[in-house]
């Protein structure tokens, strides 16, 4: 099963089994990271629009992606008023961090636009991943049923960007590229400490 959704993905490295106890134990944290990974998932689709308006299939298809993260990002508030629990500080997400300085600078703007879109594709695919690690293995049906919606999305998201990467970069361009960002992000992962208070 591990391996179907590592193969879907077509991620190098399946997220280290510890992480979903380590997420449960500290649910707090996890629901404040998620909640600002939907927050920062909305503002990053608006920023993409303004940035480059005149690519009308991106405009057309990120436009309902703004509105869906954000709805997510109400959710999952939601589901911490329940709880009992208030928003906490935003922390520093090294594995994003990470990834942009993996990212490209310089070239064409449509070469930066590529690096834009597989960054977020990769993004997308290991939240997706993730939350079908909690949707499956949290204790709590309630979030099973939670993590499953968010898992849906994310794959929905994660090709989406994929695409996009494609249609501008090129098919042979965007899949090498791609699957650099997968190497990388497979050797990243390996120096990053496991934390369940992180969704990355």
């Amino acid at each position: 099963m591990e391996q179907a959704i590592k193969t879907k993905l077509g991620l190098n490295l399946p997220t280290d089994p510890r992480w979903v106890n380590l997420a449960e134990m500290e649910l707090e944290y996890i629901l404040t990271d998620h909640a600002y990974c939907e927050q920062k998932a909305t503002t990053s689709c608006i920023s993409l629009i303004q940035q480059y308006p005149e690519r009308i299939a991106l405009v057309e298809e990120l436009t309902p992606v703004v509105a869906e993260e954000w709805s997510h990002f109400t959710l999952v508030l939601e589901e911490m008023k329940k709880r009992g629990i208030q928003l906490g500080p935003q922390r520093k997400d090294e594995y994003v961090n990470k990834l942009k300085e993996f990212s490209r600078g310089g070239g064409s703007q449509t070469q930066r636009l590529v690096e834009k879109l597989l960054t977020f594709a990769l993004i997308e695919a290991r939240s997706c991943e993730r939350f079908r690690l909690l949707s499956l293995y949290i204790s709590e049906d309630d979030l099973k049923e939670f993590y499953k919606g968010f898992m849906v999305s994310e794959a929905g998201h994660y090709k989406m960007f994929l695409r996009l990467a494609k249609l501008y970069g090129g098919e042979e361009y965007a899949e090498n590229r791609w699957k650099e960002y997968l190497a990388y992000e497979a050797s990243m992962l390996q120096t990053l400490e496991v934390r369940g208070d992180r969704i990355h």
